[in-house]
């Protein structure tokens, strides 16, 4: 007769095996898959939509290019943090986290993978995004990949999804609940802050959430009534979405 298998023989379950397990996971689900892929579309080809009906006619997208070449991510970005909120959401509302923490039972290593693997479908929509806007958007009006602030906001443009993707994966965490994540972040977030911009007396405090201060990077000129530089608005969010982060992980270690 054969020995059993013994303590040794048990696989150990690392942090490349769990970003392994939760890439599984993004391929078989639909819902997590489709998505980025609709951010991409929603940001590219809005853009490419904009540029080709306003470029001659509206100055607003002309006279920032960053402002046209972006334009598509007002729509683009909601799918995407749509994409976070799934990732880990939906998890927490099907209870399916409890299986997921019986094969990763370190809390901060399946943690960690998901915010890895989010981190790196938000670089990849980033990037293409990046391109396909600067691409469809000087299909119509020139001097988009001109001047000394193309390579700032190109950057800004690729890690501005990085940041919104794991923000978004550390307040959904950090709530434990996909509605709560959607209704939050989604219309107030992502909806509601553009809109408080435009009022003047709140335009001061409604500059530092991180959605605003991310999109700040992305503008080629200066706006006087922002009261920081691009490449510190991109810092802003940053350090939102670390705080995001590690919240999402000090509820997921408490939570039972």
């Amino acid at each position: 007769m054969s020995p059993g298998p013994g303590p040794d023989s048990v696989p150990v379950f690392n942090a490349l095996n769990a970003l392994n397990a939760e890439r599984i996971k993004l391929t078989t689900l639909r819902s997590l898959w489709t998505t980025p892929l609709l951010s991409f579309v929603l940001t590219a080809g809005g853009t490419t939509a904009v540029a080709a009906a306003l470029g001659g006619k509206d100055r607003t997208i002309t006279d920032d290019p960053g402002v046209g070449v972006f334009y598509g991510l007002n729509f683009g970005q909601a799918a995407l943090a749509c994409f976070a909120i799934l990732l880990i959401g939906q998890e927490f509302n099907t209870r399916m986290i409890d299986v997921s923490l019986t094969a990763v039972p370190r809390r901060g290593r399946l943690y960690g993978a998901k915010l890895t693997l989010g981190a790196l479908v938000g670089l990849g929509v980033g990037a293409a995004g990046t391109a396909g806007s600067f691409a469809g958007y000087a299909a119509t009006v020139p001097g988009a990949w001109d001047g000394p602030d193309f390579a700032r906001s190109a950057t800004a443009g690729v890690l501005y999804p990085v940041l919104l993707v794991v923000f978004c994966l550390g307040v959904t965490a950090l709530l434990g609940n996909l509605t709560a994540a959607m209704g939050l972040l989604v219309p107030v977030v992502f909806l509601l802050s553009p809109l408080l911009g435009g009022v003047p007396g709140v335009r001061r405090v409604v500059q530092f959430l991180p959605d605003r201060a991310g999109q700040y990077a992305l503008h080629y000129a200066d706006d006087p009534q922002v009261s920081y530089g691009h490449w510190t608005g991109l810092l802003i969010m940053a350090l939102w979405t670390g705080a995001a982060a590690y919240g999402g992980l000090l509820a997921l270690r408490r939570a039972k």
